[in-house]
């Protein structure tokens, strides 16, 4: 499935020539990856159709005119396209000319050299570690140092991931996005400009079954015992009361298996909890907390008169989804660093034969957006599993352990709307009774 890339701004610089170039502002999930020029982005193009062919999408063609201003726009949307569609391909993202290249470019935009460092990554206890890296090593390697270092199962890394998380106000934490292999921890933590944050150590699946995937091994099993406790303990996990002193008493005991089997009985239990933010339903300007995961999408909404009403979106009845940039970037020193600001996500579900938009208006749009599509890969997985001859490619989890799909049947829409537009609605979407993207 396509990432979350867009380019929403590009500044014009003097070179040393006295001309002028165009340097591409590029976000990654809402945060800024890098700022290239058109001419590395060529040659990494041509590095890449080197290795892969004509397998890759189309890439805007040069320019020996001065553009008009129309044609410096179109350019933009293609590059934002290319970036989109060039990580479709799972090879292509583990490829090291694919690797290397965004290395380097996230590397120079900071200003940052690669070599040794300390970086601490926080555990589902809260309790940080130290590992020593260097500040060029991708988000995959990273884990794989923490792992050595926890004693988790290389085999399992999969089903882990590291994201950037910060501290709220009486301690709560919030998830801002789930790091992508390719991406630098040390470079993302530095550049984020996100205050108390920190880059934590986190299960990625969304399906609570998947934790029987994990208990033959000890580590895998203390991570998720202690994420599960926090989760509880944070509220995002919702045990009633006798759920709650049986939970407990198995604490007490240190009894972690049977905690986690009655852990998954637990309402809201693996799911991702976003921040607290606003809605449409059932009117403009309600309040709403999600909780996203077990193939739901449960919705807390606060009511004009401070009642409040719960509703949930089976993944069965959503169709689609488009993440929308609704501000305007700063561009004074360079343009801001985030997009977290101003972002609306909207899906579109099935009401009484009817299909409906669901507004939000939310910071954390492309985690939302993220934990959307680890869901289908999910349940993609799952049919495969059952269907041995439908064969499906998982995203990040299949890195380390792959299913194989049929690639006409992943359909995928994925353009990051970076201002306000018409919304497109084709009613022959829905592909294999899954949800697609439409504009993230």
């Amino acid at each position: 499935m396509k990432m979350h890339f867009c380019i929403p701004v590009s500044q014009q610089r003097p070179d040393a020539l006295g001309g002028r170039y165009t340097l591409y502002s590029v976000y990654l999930d809402g945060l800024l990856f890098c700022r290239v020029r058109y001419s590395q982005l060529h040659r990494w193009n041509e590095q890449l159709r080197r290795v892969f062919g004509n397998c890759l999408p189309p890439f805007p063609p040069k320019y020996y005119l001065a553009m008009t201003t129309s044609m410096a726009n179109e350019r933009r949307d293609q590059l934002e396209h290319y970036l989109q569609n060039v990580t479709v391909d799972p090879n292509m993202l583990r490829s090291d000319v694919f690797v290397e290249f965004l290395k380097r470019v996230q590397l120079d935009t900071f200003s940052i050299t690669a070599r040794k460092a300390a970086l601490d990554v926080l555990l589902p206890d809260g309790r940080s570690m130290e590992v020593e890296i260097l500040t060029s090593d991708t988000a995959e390697r990273v884990l794989e140092v923490v792992s050595h270092k926890i004693g988790l199962c290389r085999e399992l890394l999969g089903y882990f991931g590291l994201f950037l998380i910060r501290f709220c106000k009486e301690g709560k934490l919030s998830v801002m996005k789930k790091l992508a292999d390719f991406e630098l921890p040390y470079v993302s933590l530095r550049s984020s400009e996100l205050e108390n944050c920190k880059v934590g150590l986190r299960k990625w699946y969304l399906d609570p079954s998947l934790d029987s995937m994990l208990m033959d091994c000890r580590a895998a099993v203390n991570l998720i015992y202690m994420q599960a406790i926090q989760d509880i303990q944070g509220g995002w996990a919702e045990p009633t009361q006798a759920q709650r002193q049986k939970l407990e008493a198995l604490q007490e005991e240190g009894n972690q298996t049977k905690f986690l089997e009655l852990s998954r009985e637990v309402r809201h239990y693996g799911c991702v909890q976003l921040d607290p933010c606003t809605c449409d339903y059932p009117e403009p300007g309600c309040g709403a907390v999600l909780s996203v995961g077990n193939n739901e999408i449960s919705c807390c909404v606060t009511l004009p008169g401070n009642q409040t009403q719960h509703v949930v979106f089976p993944m069965s009845r959503v169709k689609c989804w488009q993440v929308t940039f609704l501000g305007t970037l700063l561009d004074m020193d360079g343009p801001q660093r985030t997009l977290n600001q101003n972002l609306e996500l909207r899906f579109q579900y099935s009401e009484e034969s009817h299909w409906q938009w669901f507004v939000l208006y939310t910071k954390q749009a492309f985690l939302l957006s993220s934990c959307l599509k680890k869901m289908i890969s999910e349940k993609m997985a799952k049919r495969a599993a059952e269907n041995p001859e439908m064969q499906i490619e998982v995203p990040e989890q299949g890195k380390r352990k792959k299913h194989h799909i049929q690639q006409s049947q992943q359909k995928d829409y994925s353009s990051f709307l970076p201002r306000t537009s018409k919304i497109k609605t084709a009613e022959g979407d829905c592909v294999l009774g899954t949800p697609e993207e439409e504009g993230l």
